[in-house]
């Protein structure tokens, strides 16, 4: 299974199409919640079922595919599940009890609600909302994709524009080349890593170096008049600025992992729980800065 991700290109008015369907999609997701509150010991199949209540009890609803509905009923429950998961493994600290979502940034839809232009270059959404047809921008290329191998697409909002993920279904294969090496490293602070054989890799420190100009744009944000125009564009250049960190520190575990992966046979590293680690006020920021989670999770 991998995910393919692109722009999508549109008018301002399909964008909030997209809003009003995010809306919706969060909506079902907590009304989904709220039935299994209600009613404890609800299953999967319940909730479709609330679904298609839903759909005929309020007219707006209904206008969101049903199979994206019923993802938004997946996502509840799977919320659920991890956190019966985390009650029953007793992981320490707070369990995650399902909570309704007040911001949420995505719609996911199945097989169903969207199309592809014979080119494999546009998308458009078919259901009720009628969002239109919008260019897929990306450098990655749909055209070795079947139809029936793209399970889902889930379309995200971020502080730059709105992404369609399309996830997948084929197998990925490479070939190991064997390097005969054994190594272990040490994830640091003032070093990214220390790997046993004395070699270091230097801490990007991605955040502390954007730290001034983040700074600035949130002073800007404080001192725009609340709810007027010129405040949602500080928030959204803001917004930007904290997403291109992201991205740079995420770039870059990624490309180290893959690197430590190649180069060895054998990585021995410590399971760090940095979930603890940030309770330290003083290295926290630090810490979260060199994403030692995100490096361990790709290695």
């Amino acid at each position: 299974m991998i995910v393919l991700e692109f722009k999508l290109k549109g008018k301002a008015e399909q964008y909030r199409i997209i809003d009003d369907m995010i809306r919706t999609a969060q909506f079902v997701r907590n009304k989904a919640l709220r039935h299994w509150v209600d009613n404890q010991g609800v299953k999967l199949v319940d909730l479709y079922k609330q679904c298609a209540i839903m759909a005929k009890e309020f007219e707006w609803a209904g206008k969101l595919n049903s199979m994206a509905r019923q993802a938004s009923a997946e996502r509840a429950i799977f919320a659920i599940q991890r956190f019966f998961s985390n009650c029953q493994a007793k992981k320490p600290g707070k369990k995650g009890y399902p909570q309704f979502k007040q911001h949420s940034r995505s719609v996911e839809y199945k097989t169903s609600g969207w199309k592809l232009s014979t080119d494999k270059r546009c998308l458009t959404f078919t259901d009720g909302f009628a969002a239109g047809t919008f260019r897929l921008l990306g450098s990655r290329d749909l055209h070795f994709s079947a139809p029936d191998e793209i399970k889902r697409i889930r379309v995200v909002r971020r502080a730059d524009g709105y992404y369609a993920q399309f996830c997948i279904n084929v197998e990925r294969k490479e070939e190991p080349v064997s390097t005969g090496k054994i190594i272990g490293i040490d994830v640091g602070l003032n070093h990214f890593y220390t790997d046993s054989d004395g070699e270091t890799v230097a801490n990007p420190r991605y955040l502390r170096k954007s730290e001034k100009a983040l700074k600035r744009l949130q002073k800007r944000v404080s001192r725009k008049k609340q709810d007027s125009k010129s405040r949602k564009k500080a928030i959204n250049k803001l917004g930007r600025k904290h997403l291109k960190v992201s991205r740079q520190r995420k770039d870059f575990a990624i490309k180290t992992a893959l690197c430590v992966v190649k180069s060895n046979d054998f990585v021995a590293y410590e399971d760090l729980q940095v979930r603890n680690m940030v309770k330290n006020h003083k290295l926290a920021k630090s810490i979260s800065d060199a994403a030692w989670s995100q490096f361990a999770e790709w290695l």
